[in-house]
């Protein structure tokens, strides 16, 4: 069965070891993602229809809402990996330059001795739960030299480092300009807890079906499943770790039928069950 052995919430975003051995639907972040292999069998990550495989050698990036699925290489015991949520204001901030922007150049990175190093520095921190002030200058570091080097060409470079990824334009949602996918997008949001039908929001945003899903893919760069998916992932992610709500009550009030319907969805698109992440979060502000 899929776990967390630690996860790690703060300002930078959120940090976790999983073990996985099942498959995640496709979903999407607002942060920047990377993923690390630590031990096990090699696995996938799909990004924009480009698969990347995740093994001692190479890591994946996946840029803000970027729509991606992931599969493990052993259904069995699972693969070990460090996991990275990096928030891109974090990133911009502490980098304390405006062209510093968290868009990955690539959809994977060759995993550098100095890449491998700081990997497991920050898996270390978070086995032993010492998030010290050096955990954020390693999280940085490793970030940082992962961002750097999909941005990188040399004309002697292997296929590995050469490889462009296609990755769509980030959703810019104050840049949206069709008021009626802004509507949709507000909707969503207002009713979060809501048993909510797309169908519904799109006719509540003066859109037939069809249309809502062209244009919001148009305008968002994403289909509004995976957009309210997010939200729902994001939201159920806050009351886990910051209050002491029920796991059931969570489900209900994000508007799912059932706790068993709420464990489902999370675990496909985190990975691990709700009671597993719960217990292993820590957060720090």
């Amino acid at each position: 069965m899929s776990t967390a052995l630690a996860v790690y919430h703060g300002p930078f975003g959120r940090v976790a070891l999983y073990s996985i051995n099942r498959p995640m639907a496709t979903h999407a972040h607002r942060e920047g993602h990377l993923t690390f292999f630590v031990q096990g069998t090699p696995s996938h990550v799909t990004a924009s229809g480009v698969t990347c495989r995740i093994d001692a050698g190479t890591a994946g990036t996946v840029n803000p809402w970027q729509p991606h699925n992931f599969v493990p290489g052993d259904m069995s015991d699972g693969t070990l990996f460090l996991v990275l949520y990096i928030k891109p204001i974090w990133f911009l901030q502490v980098g304390r330059n405006a062209q510093n922007a968290l868009r990955f150049g690539r959809d994977r990175v060759a995993v550098t001795p100095q890449i491998h190093r700081l990997v497991q520095l920050v898996s270390t921190l978070l086995l032993d739960n010492e998030q010290s002030d050096l955990f954020d200058g390693y999280l940085y570091e490793l970030t940082r030299e992962c961002y750097d080097q999909t941005w990188q060409w040399q004309p002697d470079a292997s296929p590995l480092e050469c490889e462009p990824a296609p990755p769509p334009p980030a959703p810019q949602w104050t840049g949206v300009r069709d008021y009626r996918v802004r509507n949709s997008i507000k909707l969503m949001n207002e009713r979060i807890g809501d048993e909510i039908a797309l169908d519904t929001i799109a006719r509540d945003s003066g859109l037939s079906r069809p249309h809502f899903y062209k244009l919001f893919r148009e305008h968002a760069g994403i289909t509004p499943n995976v957009y309210l998916n997010t939200l729902r992932m994001e939201n159920a992610i806050d009351m886990l770790t910051k209050t002491h709500n029920a796991v059931t009550s969570i489900g209900l009030d994000l508007g799912f039928a059932s706790q068993a319907s709420f464990t489902r969805f999370f675990t496909s698109n985190v990975g691990i069950p709700p009671t597993d992440y719960r217990r292993v979060a820590s957060v720090v502000n």
